[in-house]
């Protein structure tokens, strides 16, 4: 079902202010603050009825034909706009509030599935939701509001904190700690065991039992299909306000700090610390024969490797640039003999001096 909000208590929820854009000559704001909207799309896919934002300068070209009933934007922008303009400082931030107010949710039907199975001494808030086939094991804690989708396994000992949302088919194992606020994608695994091996002088490799457990802090986001593993010794722990994109991989006992971004398909090697407001972008592998350090507001370019720390905020990237295949071939082999067109050089400036 689709939620309706007039302008103006969409313009209040939002922190914007209503004003009328170029296209408006002789009508009053006033009259428009009842106007009815009922979703968010695009600019140049917008209908009458819904809104849209301005967020970035590479869209302007498509303000000028919207069709949408308002759009968020900054004040610059209002001449050009032929609708209601919803005007804030922040227009992407803004379109993130005015999202949420639109997102449904269906509640179920029942608070508890009967298909549910709910193990001992376990505590659950009377509005928490569990769902369909959902297994929870003994001593388990779900907060106020907390939502557990079907087919969820939570072990032993679990912690989920109030408002957390965990979709369908996710697994905590035994002791792990979810905050409040917190959104679990489908198909996440958290708290698996860490890949620790020993070799013995055969060659044959021993597992190292993995002791730790996982500690996610407040508001954190993790995408479908996430893995991490619990500790080996000690905890992995996300701090508040991480936000995990789909696919990516983090190994025992990484500490990541607050605020950080990880990206689709990122992997982190064991041990790895990063601090508060970084982004490591697609792709990224992050591992080396140490554990790697990053300091806070480290940013990692797509598909990057890196194999050692970092203590000094800023960007950083490893590979090479696309280009044509045979002009890529020609550069590789290049720099495969750096080593040796150094020295011709080096001899070269020695016998000219």
């Amino acid at each position: 079902m689709s939620k309706s909000l007039s302008l103006e208590s969409l313009a209040d929820s939002i922190g914007a202010k209503l004003k009328l854009g170029g296209a408006h000559p002789g009508e009053n704001v006033e009259q428009l603050k009842r106007e009815i909207v009922m979703g968010i799309a695009p600019l140049g896919a917008a209908k009458p009825g819904e809104i849209s934002h301005l967020s970035s300068p590479s869209f302007r070209k498509f303000l000028g034909d919207t069709k949408a009933t308002a759009v968020i934007l900054v004040e610059s922008d209002l001449s050009i706009c032929p609708s209601v303009g919803l005007v804030v400082s922040n227009p992407y931030l803004a379109y993130a509030a005015a999202s949420q107010l639109f997102e449904d949710r269906p509640e179920p039907a029942q608070k508890i599935h009967p298909s549910a199975i709910i193990g001992n001494n376990t505590t659950i808030h009377d509005s928490a939701m569990i769902g369909a086939h959902v297994v929870i094991e003994d001593g388990v804690e779900i907060g106020k509001g907390a939502t557990i989708s079907p087919n969820c396994s939570i072990g032993w000992g679990v912690k989920i904190g109030d408002r957390t949302q965990i979709s369908s088919n996710v697994v905590l194992y035994p002791g792990v700690v979810l905050g409040t606020d917190c959104e679990i994608n489908s198909g996440s695994i958290i708290g698996s065991p860490g890949f620790g091996f020993a070799p013995d002088e055969h060659g044959k490799f021993h597992p190292i039992a993995q002791l730790g457990a996982v500690v996610i802090g407040n508001k954190v986001r993790l995408g479908a299909g996430v893995t991490i593993d619990r500790g080996a010794l000690g905890n992995t722990v996300i701090e508040d306000g991480v936000k995990v994109d789909d696919q990516v991989h983090i190994g025992h006992n990484c500490h990541v700090g607050q605020n950080t971004i990880i990206c689709g398909c990122a992997g982190m090697a064991g041990g790895t610390i990063l601090g508060k407001n970084c982004v490591i972008a697609g792709g990224v592998g992050i591992g080396g024969k140490d554990p790697i350090t990053f300091c806070d507001s480290v940013t990692v370019t797509a598909m990057s490797a890196i194999r050692k720390s970092i203590d000094m905020p800023g960007t950083y990237s490893s590979g090479t640039a696309q280009s044509e295949h045979g002009k890529w071939l020609r550069n590789a082999l290049s720099f495969n003999r750096l080593g040796e067109l150094t020295k011709k050089s080096r001899f070269r400036s020695k016998s000219k001096g």
